[in-house]
Order: structure tokens, then C-alpha cells, then sequence
């Protein structure tokens, strides 16, 4: 795996071991239970026709032809929760099964389990409190449907909780190197018909397996607006979605200062934002209203008010950017308000990471077309080159497709439509659907709009793909290599190099081999290619020079 691989993978490491330790720690957790008195407590029993799909009720769960799963249901807090994870059982579980069944390889030590969990423990305890009623109601009837086999790490409720705030658990605790997702948005003079349009990467990697089963959501509650959103087993939290009035939120994380306690997850804001918004007023105060424990953009686009702005939140700022002399934003993984101009972290991150670049990149392929359209927009999303067109290696995280997304989507608000990515990465079709037509009769079976649905991307079934989808095994190969100091057979050193040439991570493992084996000469020669190619960070250019440095020393150069 490459170098973002490895921070998203201990990342993830992360996030899991948050979820045992946290969930584990809360002692008195029956304060955190909703009062569920009030609601009917059953539901019907689900209806199995095939192995893709369901029913319950008026409740229903199908597999596309693309692979993505369809998902519709509508009821009070209560009963939503109790019919997706009805609905999403076997979803729900292997989601939760891929995150937990690793926890033990990943702290075996029982001292540091029980040290960990009291700070995580204490860490943790004021979260409920500003999450909303409505949603901890939702997330204790999704937790009947969890996995039982998990039972030993926590009761499945507060395991479910602490999975809305794990990423931002994760992302404040380790204050790591974020994830690199890009979002754009256009409209009236800049677009073919003047209506606003929103493309968005979400460039999420939790391992391989994370991505596969992709659950469209359209959902139907007895409070606030009709919505849908892009979404997996296990999570009622929004990270892209549009509601009925053509409201859309989408997030892109920034750099934060590492926080003191958890409060409310952005997951769930966006939630209550899409659920109870329909303007971008409406959308700030909601924003305004709740606490947070990390930094993000939230970029909103309102059919309403005919544009987008980008709402940046943070523990102790709050921004909004609203460009007023253009009819496009951009927004990639750094601030961009008046609120953050001299805030030395923002500022530091937009010099040091990839950000800008992106940011850069994406306005150059805006300029390059005087009206978007929706399959422009993908285009843009399915990007893979640097800037002026500059060949980077595939997996480049300074490229709009980075080859790892979890899912691209890609919203016409004011028509109520929305195309959204199927696998692999962003490369599949984007499946077209009409919210209007969704939640008109939802008596009839889901449909997406064949007609409006986006062509694959043929550089799927390209040589260029075969040799990164190979890439990706052989670096993996390189690594395990690097770490138990193994020999690595000469073909392999040329079959990493020929299968993404232009990347500069490529060269960079052959020198840390190098390196390792002590065949210095080598590894200068490895170490100063890779300094011929598009590194991605300042960071990642630093560790090169660093090798340089201590290579030419040992070669008295």
C-alpha cells in the first residue's frame, strides 16, 4: 500500500481501537440510553425475495445492476433505526465485523487496553450530550441488528454511538494527514442551463473491502425533510446527501488543533443539517448551534439560493466562505474564510500538504470549460493528472482521482437529481436518480434514471489500470520486504518501477530497500528519481531528502 494507504491504515487502527476502548470504558452508560417510551417498539418482519432484496412494509433494500445497494425507508426515529438494521442486517454486521474483528491483533497488551480505555473513557463522556435526541434514538434501534459477536467489547448501543464520532476520534487524536477528498460547484453563467451543480471525491480509504458495498439512502422521516445520502452499513450520519428541497451537504476535512473531549460528530451535524435545513441560512444557523470536536468544510449547495458556500467549523472558529464576484467554489482540504487568515495551522496545512495543489488543479479544468454539465463535472472528478496535464503516477494524492475514493457523486439541486459513482472507485457508472420521482410513490419499486445514468470510465479496462491494480500488490510485496528486512527478487524492483513510472513513490520504496540492504549506491540513485517525479507533500519531500542526505555522507559525496 502506498504511503496515504499506510496513514489512512493506522488510521483506521486508530478509529478501532476507539471503538473498544471508549465503548468499553463508559461505566455508566445507562445515562446515555434514549427514553424510548413513546414509540411503538416493533416492527414488521422483513421479507427476503432474493439474496438482494428486501422488504419491510413499505420499507425496501435492493441491489442495482451497478452493485449499488437501494435503500428506502421512512417512520419515526424509533422505527427508521429498527428498519435499516432489519433491512441492512448482513451489511451492517460485515461492516462491523471489518472494523472490530482486528482489535485484538491491534492492542494484544491488556495493560495498555485498560490505560487507554480510561482516557478514552474520559474523553468520550460528554458526547452524548450533544448528540440530538432523534439520532441517539435512531442509532439504539440500528444497534438491535448488530453483531452479537462483539458483545464482549460493549453493549452494542454505546458501540454504535461511538462509531458516528470515530473518525473524528481518530482525526483529532492522531492529528493525522488527512483525508484528501475535492468538491466543486457552479451555476448560473457557468453552467450549461444555468441550474447548480456539485461534483464531490470522497476520497475516504478505510481498506479495500470498506468501499464494496455502497448503500444509497433515501429516507423518509415523520420530522424534517425527505433526503438521501451516500452511505454504509451501520451509519445513519451524512457525508454526501441532498434533501427534497435541494439542499446538499458535502465534507472535506481540515487541519485541527487536537481537542480536550468529544462533542458533536460531523457526521451527525450534516445529518441535522440535510434533515432540517432547505436554505443556506437556515443551514449556517444549524451549524452555529453545535459544538464540534475537529475541523471540516461543509460545503452547501441550496436550490433556494441558487449557489453554494462553504460553512468551516472548528472547536474554537467558525467561518463562512461565500465567493460573491464568481459563479463557481472550489473547495479541497484547507480553510478559506476571512475567520481562518491567520490561523497558523490552516496556514501551514495549505503551504505543506496537497491541498492547494487540488485546488489549483480544479480550477484549472473549471477554466477550461465555459459551461459544466453534469458529465463534465464526472470528467473533472475522474481526473487523473496533475497540473497542465502533468503525468504524476497513478495514486498520486495531489490527482482529483486519487484510485482510492470511496464513492464521487455529482448533484443538479434545483432538478432534484443526482448521479452517484459505482465501483471500481469512480471509475464505474454514475447512477442517476431523480429525488422527486423517489419520494413522489415510494410504494413503487426504487429506480434509477437509465437515461440520465453516466458511462463507465474505459480507462477501467485499460493496460494503464491492469499495471496500477498490479502496482498496488507488488508495493505491498516491497513493503512487508522493507519491514522484515526480506530479500526481494530483482524482477520485482523492475516490475514496481514499470508498472507506474511516473509516481514518485515508486522510486522512494526501491531506496528505502536499497537503503535498508546497505546498497547505498543504489538507493542515492532510487532516492534522487523519486526527486525527479511530483512528491505529494512537503513532508514526503523532506524524508527524501533526508535518505539523500544521510546516503551522501555514507558515500563521502
Amino acid at each position: 500500500m502506498r504511503l496515504k494507504e499506510i496513514l489512512f491504515k493506522r488510521r483506521l487502527h486508530f478509529i478501532l481501537l476507539v471503538f473498544l476502548l471508549a465503548s468499553c470504558g463508559v461505566s455508566k452508560s445507562l445515562r446515555d440510553v434514549p427514553d424510548i417510551s413513546a414509540y411503538n417498539t416493533t416492527i414488521p418482519e422483513r421479507v427476503k425475495t432474493s439474496d438482494s432484496t428486501f422488504s419491510l412494509g413499505n420499507n425496501k433494500l435492493n441491489k442495482n445492476k451497478q452493485g449499488l445497494w437501494e435503500l428506502y425507508v421512512e417512520g419515526d426515529p424509533l422505527q427508521r433505526g429498527l428498519t435499516i438494521g432489519s433491512l441492512t442486517k448482513e451489511l451492517f454486521n460485515k461492516q462491523e465485523h471489518a472494523f472490530l474483528s482486528k482489535v485484538d491483533n491491534l492492542v494484544p497488551s491488556k495493560t495498555k487496553q485498560a490505560l487507554l480505555r480510561k482516557f478514552l473513557a474520559w474523553f468520550n463522556r460528554k458526547m452524548y450530550l450533544h448528540i440530538p435526541e432523534e439520532y441517539k434514538t435512531e442509532i439504539y434501534g440500528l444497534s438491535k441488528y448488530a453483531s452479537p459477536d462483539y458483545n464482549h467489547i460493549a453493549n452494542s448501543y454505546l458501540r454504535i454511538l461511538y462509531l458516528h464520532g470515530a473518525h473524528d476520534i481518530g482525526h483529532a487524536l492522531q492529528d493525522l494527514a488527512l483525508v484528501g477528498c475535492s468538491s466543486f460547484a457552479a451555476w448560473g453563467e457557468k453552467t450549461e442551463d444555468g441550474s447548480l451543480i456539485i461534483g464531490r471525491n470522497f476520497d475516504f480509504y478505510a481498506g479495500d473491502d470498506f468501499a464494496k458495498e455502497k448503500i444509497i439512502a433515501f429516507i423518509n422521516p415523520t420530522e424534517g425533510h425527505k433526503f438521501m445520502s451516500v452511505t454504509w452499513g451501520g451509519m445513519i450520519g451524512i457525508v454526501s446527501g441532498m434533501n427534497e428541497h435541494g439542499l446538499t451537504v458535502t465534507i472535506n476535512a481540515g487541519k485541527s488543533k487536537i481537542p480536550l473531549i468529544a462533542k458533536t460528530p460531523i457526521s451527525i451535524l450534516n445529518r441535522e443539517i440535510l434533515q432540517y435545513a432547505s436554505t443556506v441560512d437556515e443551514a449556517i444557523a444549524i451549524a452555529k448551534k453545535r459544538k464540534v470536536f475537529v475541523s471540516e468544510s461543509i460545503l452547501i449547495g441550496s436550490a433556494k439560493d441558487k449557489k453554494a458556500v462553504i460553512i468551516e467549523v472548528s472547536p474554537k472558529n467558525f467561518g463562512v466562505y461565500n465567493v460573491s464576484n464568481s459563479n463557481q467554489l472550489i473547495c479541497s482540504n484547507h480553510f478559506q474564510s476571512d475567520a481562518y487568515t491567520n490561523d497558523k495551522k490552516n496556514i501551514k496545512h495549505k503551504a505543506e500538504s496537497h491541498s492547494q495543489y487540488r485546488y489549483q488543479r480544479m480550477a484549472e479544468l473549471l477554466d477550461q470549460q465555459a459551461k459544466i454539465t453534469p458529465q463534465i463535472a464526472v470528467d473533472i472528478l475522474r481526473n487523473k493528472e496533475g497540473l497542465h496535464g502533468k503525468e504524476i503516477g497513478y495514486g498520486n494524492e495531489k490527482a482529483l482521482n486519487q484510485l482510492l475514493a470511496h464513492h464521487a457523486i455529482v448533484f443538479k439541486p434545483e432538478k432534484g437529481l443526482v448521479w452517484v459513482s459505482s465501483n471500481p472507485y469512480q471509475l464505474g457508472e454514475f447512477v442517476a436518480y431523480n429525488l422527486n420521482d423517489v419520494f413522489k410513490n415510494p410504494k413503487k419499486p426504487l429506480l434509477s434514471n437509465d437515461i440520465l445514468t453516466i458511462e463507465k470510465d474505459n480507462f477501467q479496462f485499460s493496460k494503464a489500470y491492469q499495471n496500477y491494480e498490479a502496482y498496488r500488490k507488488l508495493r505491498a510485496q516491497v513493503q512487508s520486504a522493507i519491514k522484515n528486512d526480506e530479500h526481494i527478487d530483482p524482477t520485482l524492483i523492475s516490475d514496481l518501477k514499470n508498472t507506474n513510472p511516473e509516481y514518485w513513490e515508486s522510486y522512494y520504496l526501491i531506496g528505502q530497500y536499497y537503503y535498508k540492504k546497505r546498497y547505498f549506491k543504489a538507493a542515492l540513485n532510487a532516492f534522487e528519481k523519486a526527486k525527479t517525479k511530483e512528491i505529494t507533500t512537503v513532508t514526503d519531500l523532506k524524508r527524501v531528502d533526508w535518505y539523500l542526505k544521510k546516503l551522501k555522507r555514507k558515500l563521502h559525496l
